[in-house]
């Protein structure tokens, strides 16, 4: 699997990946893709985000969103924020989730992060375990306020 970082055209396939999701928090289906190309644009051009993409075979078969935070603690520390890690549905078990993790490990280690985090939907028990398999601890509890919108 080759990993890079999203462009355009890539659009359709990361929110259908997305949309493949069973456990979501939000239902957008009926939503078309062009109402998130301007989210998209802003991400893209954000130095501190990294919108990736694997693809097989010149398919984009996976996604996962990194927001670079630098922070007072850990002496002004950069952490990675993983959010959104999809491999799509059929091809999953075969390490595709683990190699873009591992990529996103490898992208911190190199600009000096001193932590990655995440979260997980608490019914994800095999994501969970996959996690933690890849040396993520469950440190701490996710909390979320939701401000409105489709939930």
């Amino acid at each position: 699997m080759n990993i890079r970082e999203a462009v355009a055209a890539d659009l359709d396939a990361v929110v259908g990946l997305q949309r493949e999701d069973v456990i979501r928090e939000v239902h957008e289906d009926e939503i078309p893709v062009a109402a998130y190309r301007a989210a998209f644009e802003e991400i893209a051009a954000d130095a501190h985000q990294q919108l990736l993409v694997g693809e097989v075979a010149g398919e984009v078969v996976a996604t996962a969103q990194v927001t670079w935070i630098r922070r007072l603690t850990y002496v002004g520390g950069e952490m990675g924020v993983v959010e959104s890690v999809r491999v799509r549905s059929d091809l999953r078990g075969q390490g595709l989730g683990e190699r873009l993790m591992r990529h996103v490990l490898d992208l911190a280690r190199a600009r000096g992060a001193v932590r990655v985090e995440l979260t997980t939907n608490a019914q994800r028990d095999q994501a969970r375990v996959f996690y933690e398999r890849l040396g993520f601890v469950p440190s701490h509890i996710g909390m979320k306020y939701y401000l409105g919108g489709s939930r």
